[in-house]
């Protein structure tokens, strides 16, 4: 990749495609523990919104080859000449075909992978709902908010997303970056792995209260908590990590940092320890974290 290729402009990341081996599974779980409202459904995947978009979250059943994290680009954004900057920086490109942009309830998008191998999607006029967001269930949520990738070479892939996709660093634990396109502190943060995919979907809520009141309702229900309820070190949010289907991991947080001067912001540099990623002394179960026990390590490889 050529460190001089010009910089593309992310405008808000817009969904996440996960892959799925029980679809039946995977919707009554996104619909009765994390909340999400149902808006499509098909023989082999299903669509949620958590916000005013069209969705932000789809299930399919089948391969890992489904999979993708979609960014919007500004409204005006000129497609051709976005991949042709990627094409330049040695980046291979397919632009979505028009069934694809259906299913995905976008005007265009095209597709390529990170060095790591990690599925993106770069969509132009994703859609909005005209109907108002209403939740399977009270969780307080406000919005599909970050992910966290997992990268087989931090610092490699931190150049890709900087250089070339115009992200830029917040704050780093260890050598994993966590990198904002927008005011928000972060939208994607790279895990240190030795395989690529979605390490953890977050969704934002709207207090303390929500986080506690899912924390209990996790637990009354048997799901797996894997980290949390803590604060981070670094975005300053208020978290609880959970198990949901296939081994992913999601997140509900509230209060994350809004950088709004760029000009004055400057990353910070944590260590790679339990204390960097939650100022009260929760300690993580997930085998990208520190300290993360056998039993969570062998239970993420095994995906």
């Amino acid at each position: 990749m050529s460190e001089a290729a010009p910089v593309i402009s992310l405008d808000a990341i817009a969904y996440v495609r996960l892959c799925t081996r029980d679809l039946e599974a995977a919707v009554e779980y996104a619909r009765t523990i994390l909340g999400l409202q149902v808006v499509e459904r098909s023989r082999k995947s299903a669509t949620f919104r958590s916000d005013d978009r069209h969705h932000t979250l789809c299930y399919t059943e089948g391969s890992e080859s489904g999979e993708a994290v979609g960014f919007a680009l500004p409204a005006a954004a000129d497609l051709e000449v976005v991949a042709g900057r990627l094409e330049a920086g040695g980046v291979r490109v397919r632009e979505g075909t028009p069934d694809a942009c259906a299913d995905r309830h976008v005007e265009r998008f095209i597709r390529f992978a990170d060095p790591t191998g990690n599925p993106i999607e770069l969509v132009v006029r994703p859609h909005e709902s005209a109907r108002r967001y209403f939740p399977a269930r009270d969780a307080g949520i406000t919005g599909f908010s970050h992910i966290g990738l997992r990268t087989t070479n931090a610092q490699r892939d931190e150049a890709f997303w900087t250089n070339l996709l115009g992200a830029r660093v917040s704050d780093w634990i260890g050598d994993a970056p966590l990198l904002r396109i927008n005011p928000v502190h972060h939208s994607v943060a790279l895990f240190p792995a030795t395989f690529a995919g979605v390490q953890h979907v977050n969704h934002q809520v709207a207090s303390i209260d929500d986080v506690m009141r899912s924390y209990y309702f996790l637990r009354e229900k048997g799901v797996r908590i894997v980290f949390g309820p803590g604060r981070h070190a670094t975005s300053g949010a208020v978290f609880c990590y959970f198990e949901g289907p296939d081994g992913m991991t999601y997140e509900y947080s509230c209060g994350v940092t809004m950088i709004a001067d760029e000009a004055a912001h400057r990353p910070r540099q944590f260590p790679f320890t339990a204390e960097s990623f939650c100022l009260w002394g929760s300690k993580p179960e997930i085998a990208e974290f520190p300290k993360a026990d056998a039993g969570a390590v062998a239970a993420s490889t095994s995906r």
